[in-house]
């Protein structure tokens, strides 16, 4: 068989050994950055804001439904860098976005 060089893990929560490839697939999958509605973000994606948010240090609201193109992952799961025609540096947190 082609899959028996595989290297295999045990896997405490279920008590099953199980090959590394399928629970590094896993691990990748649970740290992918994620929209409010559960969406997987990349580089360049285009979102939609759903909520209207307060910009500190802007003194203007971005509304609801606002789209932003061309995003950027930060290091931190939970926020993207972002450009707005009027906002320069704008940094979002993903529970306030949706994939376009």
């Amino acid at each position: 068989m082609a899959g028996d060089d595989e290297d295999y893990v045990y896997d405490e929560a279920t008590g099953e050994w199980r090959p590394a490839s399928e629970v590094k697939a896993e691990a990748a999958l649970a740290s992918a950055v994620r929209d409010a509605a559960g969406n997987i973000l990349a580089d360049g994606d285009s979102v939609v804001l759903v909520k209207d948010l307060k910009v500190k240090g802007a003194g203007q609201t971005l509304k609801q439904g606002t789209v932003i193109r061309s995003i950027r992952l930060t290091d931190n799961p939970e926020e993207i860098d972002c450009r707005h025609d009027s906002i320069k540096g704008l940094v979002l947190r993903t529970e306030f976005v949706r994939k376009r």
